[in-house]
């Protein structure tokens, strides 16, 4: 596959030029790598992959980082695939892209899906660069949408377009210490593993099994500036007895709908951090970043301002940007843009007053009776009550209405008074308040159950299925 000349710096270009420190590093709770070591350009094994369509796969995020570092401007494509993909999913994603190699670890073996194209184990430390010039090209990024059944959507990136929105002039002020709950095999962790790597900043990256508990008493021992998760991550963290091993300066948010519980509580919990909430997706990008500390996010942001320009179309949210991906790869009876260019994210807003409050996913919408409801609106009054950590809202079928609300929610006080039967009907009659007080009828869940934990898929938000 004949690659095209790049216009915009490789990974490696970037970190040769960042003069990452030696102390600098992509590190797991296994192993490290120091940055310095893997800018001195492509290796051997690299180049013996030159203009070809690679997969990365691996269980280690470490192996994938180095392999993204080592290839990117080296071959003419990148697909990257988090390590939950079943063997049906690899398979389609390998046919979909016409992959001509994989490279990563024994999860390749142990998927059998070696014998689908050439498989090279990348677990080896990174290679020393053999010396030889190359003329970089454009390689394409390749990243699956965050769907778990059938066939991947695979969404084709420059890398251009992914790092639209860093700014590696940071990188000047001095080292950060990234971290992030994401998996960087999926985009919300693609964005920060490029911030680290752009930047020239370490970056501590999680492991499959690894505990927030765990995570964040490593976070504190690296001394961990900059955090990224999604909100259901960060609930997490508040109801970790080791939320205060991490003093953070900047607190990140994406994937899901920051509501403003959420958000209160982080700023009490870290009163010296920044926090942000971004608002971006797959196929989008990075559209925006709020910053003010409230949910939803201006009507100044609609229109067009620092290179992205968003509409609201009959709610729904559209993003046209640099930043948005090229097209779907391999597919070609659905439409990434529509005829203006403009990305329909299925994301909807409704305005109230001089700010856009997010409703939730259009495909999400639950029909109670001919009426719609959004699963993340009712949420996000439910989580206003003090005693709710976090929530989850999901239909049960019902034979006069086709569907009914019920609620699973998590208590902050699981101990104790929380767990006595009096003091929870108090608590549940509390909550059917709030909802009926701020919500229609027909969104009012009909039942709330007490449970300890909520479902949070591998990409780091909440599982939705039917009661």
């Amino acid at each position: 596959m004949k690659m095209p000349r790049a216009e915009f710096p490789s990974l490696g270009q970037h970190l040769a030029a960042s003069g990452a420190a030696p102390g600098v590093m992509l590190q797991s709770a296994r192993a490290s790598v120091v940055l310095s070591a893997i800018a001195r350009g492509p290796s051997g094994r690299a180049r013996a992959l030159a203009g070809k369509s690679v997969l990365v796969l691996a269980r280690d995020q470490l192996t994938s980082s180095v392999a993204l570092r080592d290839l990117d401007g080296v071959v003419s494509r990148l697909v990257l695939c988090p390590p939950d993909f079943t063997k049906e999913r690899l398979a389609s994603a390998i046919e979909q892209a016409e992959v001509e190699a994989i490279v990563g670890d024994d999860l390749v073996q142990e998927l059998g899906i070696n014998a689908l194209a050439p498989f090279h184990d990348w677990r080896a430390p990174a290679e020393e660069s053999d010396g030889e010039s190359i003329s970089y090209g454009a390689t394409e990024w390749v990243l699956p949408t965050s769907g778990t059944t059938g066939a991947p959507k695979l969404v084709a990136h420059s890398l251009a377009g992914l790092a639209g929105s860093i700014d590696a002039t940071e990188r000047r002020a001095k080292p950060l210490v990234w971290a992030t709950f994401y998996d960087i095999r999926r985009y919300g962790g693609l964005q920060i593993f490029l911030r680290a790597l752009i930047g020239g900043h370490t970056l501590q990256l999680t492991e499959q099994e690894e505990s927030v508990a765990d995570h964040l008493t490593r976070c504190g021992v690296a001394g961990v500036t900059h955090l990224s998760g999604t909100p259901s991550h960060w609930r997490r963290v508040l109801m970790s007895p080791k939320m205060d091993a991490i003093s953070p300066e900047y607190v990140r948010l994406s994937g899901e709908i920051a509501d403003q519980a959420t958000l209160d509580a982080l700023r009490f919990t870290y009163p010296a951090a920044r926090i942000v909430h971004a608002y971006a997706s797959t196929e989008a990008g990075v559209g925006f970043e709020v910053t003010d500390g409230r949910e939803g996010f201006p009507t100044s942001f609609v229109g067009k301002a620092g290179g992205v320009e968003t509409r609201v179309v009959e709610g729904s949210l559209r993003i046209r940007s640099s930043r948005t991906a090229l097209r779907y790869l391999g597919r070609d009876d659905i439409r990434l843009m529509d005829d203006d260019g403009f990305v329909d994210t299925d994301d909807r807003v409704e305005l109230r007053g001089d700010r856009y409050y997010f409703l939730g996913r259009g495909a999400g919408v639950i029909n109670v009776g001919g009426l719609k409801v959004h699963p993340e609106e009712v949420e996000q009054v439910i989580n206003l009550h003090d005693g709710v950590r976090m929530s989850l809202v999901k239909a049960r079928r019902n034979p006069f209405t086709g569907d009914i609300i019920v609620a699973d929610v998590v208590l902050k006080d699981v101990t104790s008074e929380a767990d006595s039967s009096g003091r929870r009907a108090a608590l549940r009659d509390e909550i059917f308040a709030v909802c009926r007080a701020r919500l229609e009828r027909h969104k009012v869940p009909v039942s709330i159950s007490f449970v300890p934990s909520l479902e949070m898929g591998a990409n780091g938000k909440l599982v939705r299925r039917r009661a």
